[in-house]
Parts: C-alpha cells; structure tokens; sequence
C-alpha cells in the first residue's frame, strides 16, 4: 500500500494574515511571490502523479494574537487554509524580523554593508525564532513527511530539523541572493559558522541564479572547509546538494486576467486618461535595493535632454508600502516624494504631469490593467534575488507588445536576456534605455516577448516547485543507497564473530584519515596512546597479522609504530617491513624523474602561503591543507595540468588526495602490494579500512568473502562505511575485546 505522504512547508508567513477587530479574528489573504506561487504549485498538484497527498503550512499568522483566540485560530487555520500558526510576541517580532533579519541579514545579503547592524540580542532572538518554528514543525512532522523551509528568516530550521528526524526529507530554497564570500564574511564568525551549519542541515538546498549557488559553496569550502563535487557536498555522514532553481510564475494565470472584463475595463480607463502619451510603468515595494530613486533620476535626465518626450510619456510610478516600523524605509520615502514632486514641478505643464505616483497596494485586477496598458516596463533594481514583476510583465502582455527595461543585478534577468539589459546604478544609462524602448519597432518589441513568454511558461513556478521537491527525493534516495552501506549492527556482530572464529586473520589499515584524522601539519597525526594499546593487542595475538599499509615515509612509521608486532608498508606499498625484521622494496624503481618534478612542486609551494613540499624516498607531496581553502584548489587543478606534461615520458604517476598532490614512482599501489600480501597469507578472516581513493585499488581486488570497510560518505568499491575515525577506532577496540579464540563448532 503507498505511504501517505504531505509537504509540509515553513516560511515566515502564512498563505493568509490573521487580525484581531473588536475581539474577533479577521482573516485576509496573504500577497507576495512565494505565497502565490506555491498557492499555485498547490492547487495544480495531481494526485495521482505527484510526490505528496496532501500539505500542511506552517508559519506565523502576521499579527501578535491574544492567547485566548490562539486555539480557535490554530482549528480555523488548519480546517479552513490547511495551516499551522507560529504564535510570537511583539518583541519578539520586533527584534527578530525588524532586528536581525530587516537589519542584518536583508541589506547584508543585497550587498548593502553600510546599513547592516550587528547586535546580539537581535542574533540570540534570531536563534530563539528559529527554535520556535523548528519545535512548532516537529509537532506535526511525520516519518513519511516532506519539509521544506523557505527564505532568509528561517536559515537556522533546517539544521533543527534534520538533528530531530533524521530519516525525513528536508529542503531549503533561499528567495534573496546568497552574497559573495567577501560580503557572507563581515557577519561574526560564530553567527556565519550557525547560519551555514544550519543551511546544510538540509539534504537539498536551493538557490534563483547558479551566481547565488557557487557563492553559497565557496562560503562553504572557506568557512566550514567543505568542499564539494558538482554542487554535492560531504557533510559529515551525510550528502547534501546545492543547485539552482530559478522561480517561475503563473503564466497562464496573468495572461487569463489580462483578458477579464474587470482588467479590460480598467485598461480602457487608464488608455483614456492618459490618451496620447506613452507609459512607462515601475511597480516595487518601498525598499532601498529597488533602486527607484536612480529611475526618478533617469528618468528627469531623459526630459532634461530629450525635450521632444515631454507632453509625450508619464512615468506611472507605484510604490507598494513596506516594513514601515524600519527607520531607512521611512527616510526613503520622504526622498522619493520630495523627488517625484521636484521633477513634476519642474517640467509640468496644465494637461501633463510627467510623473504619476501612488503609494499603495495595488489589488491584483488594477496591477495587470497597468501591465497591459504600458508600453515600457522599468524593472531596475540594485540587487534583487529574482524580480517576478519583470515575468508577470511578459505574461501579461497578450499581444507581445511592450518592452521590458531590466536590471542586470536581478535575479531574472538569467532568463530574460532579451530585455533592454542596464546597469541600475547609471542613471545615463537607464535614461538611455528609456528612449531605446519608447522607439523600438513593434514587430522588435514581439519578437523579443514571444521569446521571453515562451521561456517562462516553459518553466513557470509549478515547473519550479515539482522540479525542486524531485530533486530532493532524488538526493535523499542517493544518500539511503550510501547508508545502506554503512555499517549496520548485524553487520558488525557477523563480522566479530567471524573474528572471533577465524584462525588465520589478515587485518589491514591505512592510517591518516583512518586511523588519525587529517591535521594542517601531517607530523601533529601522532598516533594516540589509546589507539597504540588497541593496536598492540590486535598484533599480538598469534592468530592475527597486523598491517598499516599508508602513503607515510618509512621513518614516520617506523618512530610511531616500530615497537608494536606489526607489518608496515610505506609509501603506498613501495617500502615493506615485517614485524622486527629491516625494511625492503618491494619492487626496483626509478626515481630519476624526481629532480625534474620537484622544482615544479617547490615553485608551487612558493606561490601558495601554507603549503609546503614533503620529499620521501619514491615520491614528493605538495601539501596545502594549511592554505586559504579556495585558491588551494585552483593551484592544485592548474598543478596537476603542469605536472601531466612532465610525466609523460617517465616511469611516474600522480596521485590527488586529500589537500596533496603527490608524484611517486609508477608501478606499485597499494592494491598491487596489498593483494600479494593477502595472497601470501592464506587469512580466512580478511579486514581492509581505508578512506582514500588510493585505498579503492586494493577494495577492488579484495577477495569476496573478506571485509573491506570506507571512511567517510563517498561512492566506494567497499562493501561497508564507517563515518568517522572515531568510528573505525570504536571497532577496532571491539576486535580487540573479542580476540579470545571461539571453538568454530560452538
């Protein structure tokens, strides 16, 4: 029988506002992008194909409510709008919302450093919410649940979230943009570390452009030293999946109402009032990262120099009003007002105005009869995470008139490059675009449209949000194939039992991240004393052969582990030494090569601060775990480009591992020794523990009946993970434990 399954979905907002008027509960409908588009993504859902029965929205009803009234609006929410309220107080409103996500997060993040604040009751108030919505969330989270969080309010859920259930899907998708690392950096170090920590508690995380998303993984690689594969990140035991979704809009929705009597009606009015002269419309909410005041400017240097337009255009300025209780919100409306009625008294005459303005919410009909009345959009914001008016515009337009003037620092502009494109910032720039698109042809004016129609309703917001929910499915099933293969307690049981039983046992590991995690300086990997008593009493039970076999100089493991009766192989195999007899190679090699390389390796050392060369006898290692993280890899890839062409004629190879680079002599791996010394042995309980790809030569070739166990979440030739040095520690203790030998008959 199929699981019933729902989406449950966080966002600060609930789809609806709830007030409180003369002691009863009012309810409105909620506006903006995400509550639109998943309103549509929702109500399009096909049972029968989609990935989820039914939903349940989670977040805070939009106004403070009186304890008294809170359980008949949790019936009424969850009967009425399929929703689960968040109750907060004022303060904590005030210093969450208007503190730390309208006072750091929201201008940090739009790359306004200069009006971003720092204050640690806004940060510890911030922690406090998302604890709130994570406990909320958990009171209605089933085993078969789909979550996901939503936006820059609710950065911290995720993390919260996947530490309570482990087992259901969890997804973020980030509305804004996600800033570059010189900007993600000026927030405090802990705060930055908690904010990215609790983002990758999801398994997908998703972003509007592919800018936003590599700067969300560089913040990764240089804040949390996670690096990643194609957008996948190992996180610990788990994979998680950064990618781009740009969100899309209802097409079909505006291009419908476009076509409404109510839209017609109110079209035909404007069309009459404003006989004669072009329209060029600007519709955005009261933000400083909208950029009106630079299109008020513009648009005054278009009338200042381009006299002929005066009488013949209006600028239909609409400014939505937005988070009044923020101090630079209120200044900016006085400035846009002081400029709107400077230029109208400069350049008005009787029967013209140049400037239009209303400061108001727009009701949906009124806000598509401006759409398919004007003849140029003016979308030119500062920074925007997608900009859905310039879709909706598109949309809107029935007869693929009209041009769409665009900022290049929105998000949407990935998608409609066929806009008259600026730069925000240079008022020439927008004032030349303005007359461009007053002049354009329109069969160019259509041309462009369709183009851009096209490309929206293709991928429009029900594309959008089954495209991400797919995605998160997928990932979750590839990280349940990698956890399959972690170790299970069956799995351990039968193998200490085989242990136990087993005359003749082979144990082989490799040492750093195995036995020792990595370090910035490989001599600090010193082996633990704890770790040198469990490996102690391992080697001396006659019936067990104990080997590290490590990419290590022999020196290196001779002064770690030369006391203890165990076989060591150094050098990835080149070097053998059996316990208390000399060491010796296990193959003649040629090392020749080594003085053409390791000037290249020098040079590179030179050119990276922190990275350093390490010279063994059949190999040199570039190291650059202790160098910035980013600037490490590029080095690294252009390293191993340089390096390709000097081996090409000689007797080596080159091994990328983990923060090295390493050329050693060609011919020896440590499956190629590993697997003679298995050979030899006749074992009849074999146990391999590696972590590095070096190690997959010898899971390869590992005979079937024996244990061969990964370190770490990768994809792997062994049969079982364990996910952490710890972890391999914690078993071996246990072989150690059980080492007494068993009757194999008992």
């Amino acid at each position: 029988m199929k699981k019933r399954r729902r989406l449950i979905l966080l966002s600060n907002r609930l789809p609806f506002t709830a007030r409180e008027r003369n002691g009863t509960l009012r309810y409105t409908e909620s506006v903006g992008g995400l509550t639109t588009g998943m309103t549509a993504f929702l109500h399009s859902r096909n049972d029968q194909s989609s990935a989820f029965e039914d939903h349940l929205w989670v977040g805070w009803p939009g106004s403070t409510i009186e304890k008294k009234h809170q359980s008949s609006l949790k019936s009424e929410a969850l009967n009425r709008f399929k929703s689960f309220p968040v109750f907060l107080s004022a303060e904590e409103m005030e210093q969450f919302y208007l503190g730390f996500c309208n006072e750091t997060i929201w201008p940090l993040f739009h790359y306004f450093p200069s009006l971003t604040t720092y204050r640690e009751e806004f940060w510890h108030q911030y922690q406090r919410v998302n604890e709130i919505f994570a406990e909320a969330a958990a009171e209605i989270i089933g085993p078969d649940d789909i979550v996901w969080v939503h936006d820059y309010q609710l950065m911290l859920v995720p993390g919260m979230l996947k530490k309570r259930f482990p087992d259901v899907p969890v997804g973020f998708f980030l509305h804004i943009p996600f800033p570059s690392f010189e900007i993600f950096r000026l927030i405090p170090v802990a705060w930055r570390k908690e904010i990215l920590e609790g983002l990758i508690g999801a398994d997908l995380v998703g972003f509007h452009t592919y800018e936003y998303t590599q700067n969300f993984l560089r913040c990764l690689l240089r804040i949390l030293g996670h690096g990643h594969t194609m957008g996948t990140i190992v996180a610990g035991d788990r994979l998680v999946k950064a990618e781009t979704f740009p969100m899309g809009i209802d097409v079909n929705h505006f291009l419908s109402a476009s076509q409404s009597k109510d839209v017609l009606a109110e079209r035909d009015h404007l069309r009459n009032s404003l006989s004669g002269e072009k329209i060029i419309l600007s519709v955005d909410r009261l933000d400083y990262t909208k950029g009106i005041l630079n299109r008020l400017e513009a648009y005054e240097l278009l009338l200042d120099t381009d006299k002929e337009y005066r009488r013949k255009v209006v600028l239909v300025m609409i400014v939505v009003p937005s988070r009044t209780g923020v101090r630079q919100y209120g200044e900016m409306k006085r400035q846009i007002e002081e400029l709107v009625g400077r230029i109208n008294g400069k350049f008005g005459s009787v029967g013209w105005t140049p400037i239009i303005y209303q400061y108001r919410a727009m009701p949906f009909s009124s806000l598509v009869a401006y759409y398919t009345v004007s003849d140029v959009a003016l979308v030119t914001p500062l920074r925007d995470g997608m900009n859905l008016i310039a879709k909706e515009y598109i949309a809107a337009r029935a007869d693929d008139s009209g041009v769409l003037i665009l900022s290049e620092m929105a998000g949407a502009v990935k998608e409609l490059g066929e806009a008259v494109v600026i730069n925000p910032n240079y008022r020439d720039e927008i004032a030349a675009a303005m007359k461009e698109a007053l002049e354009m042809p329109e069969d160019e004016q259509r041309r462009r449209n369709r183009i851009m129609k096209e490309r929206i309703t293709r991928y429009d917001v029900v594309r959008w949000a089954n495209d991400f929910v797919s995605r998160l499915l997928s990932v979750r099933d590839a990280q349940q194939v990698l956890s399959v293969k972690i170790l299970s307690a069956e799995s351990r049981k039968k193998l200490l039992d085989h242990h136990a039983r087993a005359e003749r046992r082979g144990i082989y590991l490799d040492y750093d991240g195995t036995l020792s995690p990595f370090v910035r300086r490989p001599e600090d990997a010193v082996p633990s004393e704890n770790l040198l008593k469990t490996l102690r009493q391992l080697a001396e039970d006659e019936r067990t052969t104990l080997t590290i076999i490590s990419g290590r100089k022999r020196d290196v493991l001779e002064r770690w582990f030369g006391s203890l009766p165990l076989r060591l192989v150094a050098e990835h195999g080149i070097w053998l030494k059996e316990p208390r007899k000399e060491w010796n190679l296990t193959k003649s090699l040629s090392k020749e090569w080594k003085a053409a390389v390791l000037p290249i390796l020098q040079q590179y050392a030179e050119r990276l601060p922190g990275s350093f060369v390490e010279e063994k006898d059949y190999s040199v290692v570039w190291h650059y775990r202790g160098s910035d993280p980013e600037h490490g890899e590029v080095l690294a890839a252009e390293l191993v480009d340089t390096l390709m062409g000097f081996i090409v004629n000689v007797d080596a190879q080159i091994l990328r591992g983990n923060k090295i680079i390493e050329v050693r002599s060609a011919g020896v791996t440590k499956g190629t020794v590993g697997g003679e010394l298995i050979r030899r042995s006749n074992h009849d309980f074999i146990l391999f523990i590696g972590d590095d790809w070096t190690d997959e030569d010898l899971f390869k070739i590992l005979p079937p009946s024996s244990y061969s166990i990964k370190v770490g979440m990768a994809k792997t030739y062994a049969q079982s993970m364990l996910q952490s040095v710890g972890d391999v520690h914690a078993l071996l203790e246990m072989l150690a434990a059980h080492h007494k030998k068993v009757d194999p008959k008992a």
